[in-house]
């Protein structure tokens, strides 16, 4: 007899990030961290937040597999989920059906979750608004899923193109999301200083009154400069 494979399959303790490592990461906008990868980890532009105006979170992924139409690994990972946590689902980006509703937010958002990714649909915005939770989908329909299966929470999962690992660290905001490979944490941090300051430095000179990128001089001066007014 061929018996099926089980259409729900856990994976627990898997290490998560020092409270206080996840806690400096915290309120880094993520188009400066982004910089400092180099452009690796921001997941696909279409994953925004359903409330722009509550998007901010840094916390470790709990990460779930799930198929088209599928609620079952997002019920699994709420279930699976700790207080700090963030569930990022990867669907293949099924576009057909929510697999996130007001609800299941309220739920989440009640068990301490700080934020649900998906590269999926969601509904209900404005009852997910109202949970409170920043939610990040990449769009809204009024179509719901279901309890399919099969489904994988706490392994290794692809949201938005990029490879998620439970443990690593996601960054969101109003402009996205961005996720930090546990084991180049301190690394990214290191380089995001220097963005930082970088970006700070520019800032300022722009508020007294820059109205040209200092980053042209040089191909200023080796540029082939054409007088459209000679014949």
């Amino acid at each position: 007899m061929i018996e099926n494979p089980p259409p729900l399959t856990l994976y627990r303790g898997f290490r998560r990030p020092a409270p206080d490592l996840v806690a400096r990461f915290r309120g880094v906008q993520t188009s400066h961290l982004a910089d400092a990868m180099d452009g690796a980890g921001v997941l696909d532009h279409r994953i925004k937040p359903l409330d722009p105006a509550r998007a901010a979170f840094a916390a470790p992924a709990l990460t779930a597999q799930g198929t088209a139409a599928d609620t079952l690994a997002m019920t699994a990972a709420l279930h699976e989920a700790e207080a700090g946590d963030a569930i990022l689902l990867g669907c293949g980006g099924f576009s057909g059906a929510a697999l996130i509703g007001d609800l299941s937010a309220g739920m989440m958002k009640n068990k301490g979750v700080v934020a649900f990714v998906t590269d999926g649909l969601a509904r209900d915005r404005a009852g997910v608004i109202e949970a409170g939770m920043p939610l990040f989908a990449a769009g809204v329909t009024a179509n719901s899923g279901a309890f399919n299966g099969p489904a994988i929470v706490g392994a290794p999962v692809l949201v938005g193109g990029v490879w998620v690992n439970p443990g690593d660290i996601v960054v969101g905001d109003a402009d996205g999301v961005v996720v930090v490979p546990l084991a180049r944490a301190e690394a990214v941090l290191a380089r995001l200083a220097a963005v930082q300051a970088a970006e700070a430095q520019t800032l300022a000179r722009v508020r007294a009154g820059l109205a040209d990128s200092p980053l042209l001089a040089s191909f200023l001066a080796a540029a082939r400069i054409i007088d459209a007014r000679a014949g």
